[in-house]
């Protein structure tokens, strides 16, 4: 059956979850979720000359992971879907050239997983395509060197910000009838609340996570009770509290609400606010909540994948942040 569209929402039938692959760094190795990834490095090196290097290989090795776990080649995929945060989607079109499929390349900061399983879930739903892998990789020295300073730099960094977590993810979707399903899609709209500070994420983009929280309620007919557990891609510690209150001021009742960027790492580990980048959200989804489901903890779950669209020259320009959320349901299938 293909999908129709609702308000920014789409609800699907036919769209399966056959299998994930997940690499981690060794800080969110050491993590609570550390022991749920399939593989981690032991240095920020990965055994590559560069940290960008070390990005593609993260990526590599989470794709054939999620191949081998699936059963299916890489050139059994229809299409590939992903992104990460270097300059022109670097590791992901560099990997690309491997699969001998066409990729399509997609940014949206650190909610790229959830608009590369919206773009893969409607293709199939709507019998484009019959499988697809969404896929995303962050490197927390890439994404330092390029938004803020070089680690190397060894600056001080202020209290709101946030840590951007190393790994990768992908995820092999396709009509085959399996245990978890994407059962409906949220995309987002640019939200922007004139907040400039880009060491202050969770500030910037709690509003666009409460705009598609809404948006997904009032287009499919639900209240958040629907859903075991609520889930904010990487607005970490302060903006999750920034996030309740905002609900609690729409008068929005839950059952559980957490967010990836304060269940990827522990309090005791040099993260300050906690996660974030496109893996963060993936890797706590895909690599652990995932799990859960399939042991029956959780049937329903709704992720919200934040995004800051935020761009080091025009940050210099003084300009506000826009930011995304794209929201998808995990659901298990009984």
């Amino acid at each position: 059956m293909s999908s129709a569209i609702f308000g920014n929402s789409f609800v699907f039938e036919n769209v399966y979850i056959q299998s994930v692959g997940t690499t981690a760094g060794i800080v969110e190795h050491q993590g609570p979720l550390g022991h749920y990834f399939d593989k981690h490095y032991p240095d920020h090196y990965h055994h590559q000359k560069s940290y960008e290097q070390a990005e593609i290989e993260m990526l590599k090795d989470a794709i054939l992971l999620c191949l081998k776990k699936g059963k299916v080649k890489k050139e059994d995929i229809d299409l590939y879907f992903g992104g990460d945060l270097n300059n022109q989607i670097t590791a992901c079109y560099y990997y690309a050239s491997h699969l001998y499929k066409p990729f399509i390349g997609l940014y949206s900061a650190c909610s790229t997983i959830g608009l590369a399983l919206a773009n893969a879930s409607i293709m199939i739903e709507n019998h484009n395509i019959h499988s697809a892998i969404a896929c995303t990789v962050s490197h927390n020295a890439t994404a330092e060197r390029q938004f803020r300073y070089p680690i190397e730099y060894g600056i001080q960094r202020k209290q709101t910000m946030t840590f951007t977590a190393t790994g990768s993810c992908a995820v092999y979707l396709s009509c085959k009838v399996s245990k978890v399903k994407i059962e409906s899609i949220t995309l987002g709209k640019v939200i922007d609340y004139d907040q400039y500070d880009a060491n202050d994420m969770g500030r910037a983009m709690a509003p666009a996570a409460l705009d598609t929280y809404l948006q997904h309620m009032k287009d499919l007919k639900r209240d958040g009770t629907y859903y075991d557990l609520i889930l904010t891609g990487d607005l970490s510690n302060y903006g999750k509290k920034i996030m309740k209150d905002l609900l609690k001021e729409e008068n929005q009742k839950y059952n559980e609400y957490d967010d990836c960027g304060c269940l990827l790492y522990d309090i005791t580990q040099n993260i300050y606010q906690g996660g974030s980048g496109p893996v963060c959200n993936a890797l706590v989804s895909f690599g652990y909540i995932y799990q859960m489901i399939l042991k029956g903890k959780y049937k329903r779950v709704l992720v919200l994948a934040t995004g800051a669209l935020l761009n080091p020259v025009m940050t210099n320009q003084k300009l506000s942040i826009p930011c995304v959320c794209h929201g998808y349901v995990l659901e298990g299938v009984s």
